[in-house]
């Protein structure tokens, strides 16, 4: 497995060992998975299909897969794990790259755009979180940090798999709660994931959406649009993850390459 040696402020004073797939040739993509890790929604489809033209880059992040583990996963993770990737983007002596993130990992993908506006050529946003009040995922969360078995057999061994037994309970419970955490606050302050922010991410977007995403409040990606108008939206026929999708899946894949051929050199 290749690794490499990165400072991740979720792990300070430590030079911790992430893990890294690297495939294909030409310009780089970091692909990033969601907060479930790369098993339970696969990308391995989409670095086949991408790595012809393009160097595919695709990290486990702190605390996910076979990179180290994370003690806790505190407030303000997503914004870390963007500095983080920034880190393995240095590591690899890439300067620009595009992004495609998945849930979480769209989360991350933004604010790498915030925190460096001059290294991201580009984003794909499937699965976008937006508002931080996601009242209707609570019990969703409360089911993933208490029991995580309940959510069938196919994704826990994909979870097992990814993460080792028991770990993937801990990953699994440890992001629900953070989730939870981030849901009371927003029912007490309101405001969404960015601080207010994602309007300073001026590279291209896509946004790729499920039209049956469960984990999407009424008006929540309208609202992320009124923040990105510039932005450019494609609403499929899947749930959660349409790149992993059966029915949507070939269509993502298609509709994020042909926006990443034609982001600006």
């Amino acid at each position: 497995m290749p690794f490499l040696e990165v400072e991740t402020p979720l792990l300070p004073g430590l030079r911790s060992r992430i893990h890294v797939r690297d495939v294909g040739a030409g310009p780089p993509i970091v692909v990033l998975h969601s907060g479930w890790g790369w098993e339970a929604y696969p990308f391995d489809a989409q670095l086949d299909a991408l790595a012809a033209d393009f160097r595919v880059v695709a990290p486990d992040r702190a605390g996910y897969g076979a990179s180290p583990r994370l003690p806790t996963v505190p407030d303000g993770y997503h914004r870390l794990f963007a500095q983080e990737c920034l880190a393995v983007l240095d590591a690899l002596g890439i300067e620009r790259a595009a992004l495609w993130g998945h849930s979480d990992g769209a989360v991350v993908a933004a604010w790498m755009a915030m925190e460096a506006p001059g290294r991201v050529r580009g984003v794909v946003l499937e699965a976008f979180h937006f508002w931080r009040a996601k009242s209707a995922s609570r019990p969703f969360f409360d089911a993933a940090a208490s029991s995580p078995e309940d959510f069938g057999p196919d994704k826990v061994e994909a979870l097992r798999r990814d993460h080792g037994d028991p770990r993937w309970r801990e990953i699994i419970g440890d992001g629900a709660r953070a989730w939870l955490r981030i849901i009371s606050r927003g029912e007490r302050e309101g405001g969404d994931l960015y601080d207010g922010r994602l309007g300073e991410v001026t590279c291209p977007v896509l946004l790729l959406h499920g039209v049956h995403d469960p984990r999407t409040e009424p008006g929540e990606i309208e609202a992320a649009r009124d923040a990105l108008p510039d932005a450019r939206i494609a609403w499929l026929q899947s749930g959660h993850a349409p790149h992993a999708s059966e029915s949507a899946g070939g269509e993502a894949t298609r509709l994020a390459a042909e926006f990443l051929r034609l982001l600006p050199p």
